[in-house]
């Protein structure tokens, strides 16, 4: 496994810990796991889908949760009762329990999930808030002040 050194970032750049762990944390996530297969798709300029192989799961053994910017899907599969009653030649249909993360962006809010033929999709959007989005600023005339002032100097008036 490859690893980054981010060693020539933090000489020029101040408060990008939570990156650097963000980027450590998701070389960690589920780096050798291939089970079960999924894909994430932009289905909008601030809206995507991450779309989950879960053949086999009914929506009682399949559990979704969001917690500080962390998707976690688990498949909880019971024993199998019915392993008894059949007598398999080759068994390729994976049924095993399986933990799947995905690290979200800031802002990223999960709005539905469906499961379909096998394929859970859960549905993504980012909502940046009013505070955080770009705001024009018009250029206009501004009061200019009867008598300008010093920044940290009181006026004589001010001081009594």
């Amino acid at each position: 496994m490859s690893t980054i050194d981010l060693t020539p970032l933090y000489r020029t750049m101040v408060g990008f810990d939570r990156l650097a762990g963000m980027i450590d944390q998701a070389s960690r996530l589920d780096g050798t796991q291939g089970y079960p297969p999924y894909n994430i798709e932009r289905v909008g300029e601030d809206a995507f889908a991450v779309e989950i192989a879960v053949a086999g799961f009914t929506e009682a053994e399949l559990d979704i949760e969001t917690k500080e910017g962390l998707l976690t899907v688990a498949g909880k599969k019971a024993g199998n009762e019915d392993a008894g009653d059949r007598n398999f030649l080759h068994r390729g249909i994976a049924q095993r329990s399986f933990i799947r993360r995905f690290q979200l962006a800031d802002h990223v809010l999960v709005t539905g999930a469906s499961l379909e033929h096998g394929v859970l999709r859960i549905d993504l959007v980012r909502e940046i808030p009013e505070e955080k989005k770009a705001r024009k600023i018009e250029i206009g005339q501004t009061a200019v002040p009867a008598e300008p002032r010093l920044i940290g100097k009181k006026k004589a008036s001010d001081a009594a």
